[in-house]
């Protein structure tokens, strides 16, 4: 019989999924139930998986943890496999495009099959689908939610994802635009001094601007994928 436990989070309460040999799910708040198959199951607080599995999820939170290092049983297809394989290549603080993974795999074509293995991910988080974008640095369908999918990426600091966009989706009541062929242009007044701000839900985004008009920083593009 698996073992599960509850542990809290900064994106919410969070269900670990465990047998006796290693890690089998990590599933949302409000994750769908059959988003993810698993066999019966009871509650377990003190299973060593579940343990360290927690411990090492907390030092991520905390930013003291880029990579995990747990014993891992990935249920699914031969196909679903390979792509989750693939996302676990992904380092910290990066992203990459549906079409990326699937090229990287050999399968130039597969992106709309690389995205629906990612749908069906079990191991939210510590296999990184959540570091999968779109190819414009959109962020796209997450099982956990974009906003959840936003703080991820922003808790990695990570590059390829539009920080607009991201901050648009974390934020839905936020009236932040973003327009303009060349240029990601903030429709706000100044601030102060060279700056324009944004501000909701303790959520600010400053940019420097000149000759009038808000520029994002060289730094903060959007990603291509």
């Amino acid at each position: 019989m698996l073992a599960y436990t509850y542990i809290a989070s900064p994106i919410g309460r969070l269900k670990l999924v465990a047998d006796g040999a290693g890690l089998i799910a990590v599933l949302w708040p409000n994750d769908r139930p059959l988003r993810i198959k698993l066999d019966e199951m009871q509650e377990d607080l003190h299973h060593p998986v579940l343990a360290e599995a927690e411990h090492q999820l907390a030092q991520y939170f905390m930013g003291e943890r880029t990579a995990f290092d747990l014993p891992l049983q990935i249920q699914g297809t031969a196909f679903q496999k390979r792509v989750w394989q693939q996302l676990l290549r992904i380092p910290y603080g990066e992203t990459r495009s549906y079409g990326q993974v699937a090229r990287a795999m050999g399968h130039g074509s597969a992106s709309r099959a690389v995205g629906l293995a990612n749908s069906k991910n079990p191991l939210s988080i510590i296999v990184p689908c959540h570091r999968v974008i779109g190819a414009s640095g959109k962020l796209t369908g997450f099982a956990g939610g974009l906003a959840t999918k936003a703080r991820l990426l922003d808790l990695e600091g990570a590059r390829g994802a539009s920080p607009f966009l991201a901050l648009k989706a974390a934020n839905p009541s936020c009236n932040l635009s973003v327009s303009g062929k060349s240029r990601r242009v903030l429709p706000f007044a100044p601030s102060g001094p060279g700056e324009v701000e944004c501000g909701y839900s303790n959520v600010e985004a400053r940019h420097r601007h000149s000759r009038g008009t808000a520029r994002a920083p060289r730094g903060l593009a959007a990603g291509t994928g």
